[in-house]
């Protein structure tokens, strides 16, 4: 594999990049202090702006380390963070990412969030050479699973129990796609 690190990527309507300390009031505002977004999450809903700032007190160092990789999603005509994606997990010996994604209700089903996962995707592959791509989603969220659908993941299995969202355990469904898939497709995202 190729490790990069969290290289800024675009698309026609967003800018994804590297999250600052500067962005924790939009952070907050957008969707981490919503319980409605956090909802089917495994991280409990902010309190304050003071809770997002010390969570991105501690992302911020991470991007110093080129298998990390964790973007904002700032959607162009906004200039502020919406959302985040990133890798939860990078397995190099199988080179295999697991991505976890939210973004903020007001931007819920106007494609967004395929549109960072297709970015997000096509990095992956094609500049860090991965070969699997993998996330989760609460069977409860099926919008999640209809996002990794649509950029070419396959459903692979659900595991009963298999998480702890904020609604307690809960099934997950397991969505993925391989190199040699997303090579052979057309971009299902943009």
């Amino acid at each position: 594999m190729n490790h990069l690190g969290t290289v800024i990527l675009e698309t026609e309507r967003l800018i994804l990049r590297p999250f600052t300390l500067e962005d924790a009031p939009a952070m907050y505002t957008n969707w981490a202090g919503d319980s409605e977004v956090t909802r089917h999450l495994t991280w409990p809903t902010h309190d304050s702006a003071a809770v997002s700032r010390a969570i991105l007190a501690d992302w911020v160092p991470l991007y110093e380390k080129p298998d990390y990789y964790h973007w904002a999603i700032v959607l162009r005509d906004l200039g502020e963070p919406m959302g985040s994606i990133g890798a939860v997990k990078v397995n190099d010996s199988v080179e295999m990412a697991e991505i976890g994604y939210c973004i903020g209700q007001r931007w819920w089903h106007q494609g967004y969030t395929s549109e960072a996962l297709g970015a997000v995707i096509g990095f992956l592959f094609g500049r860090v050479e991965m070969n699997r791509i993998q996330a989760y989603h609460d069977v409860q969220n099926p919008h999640s699973g209809d996002v990794m659908a649509k950029c070419g993941m396959v459903y692979e299995g659900t595991l009963r129990q298999g998480a702890r969202s904020n609604q307690g355990l809960t099934d997950v469904a397991l969505r993925a796609i391989l190199k040699r898939d997303w090579v052979g497709q057309e971009r299902p995202c943009p």
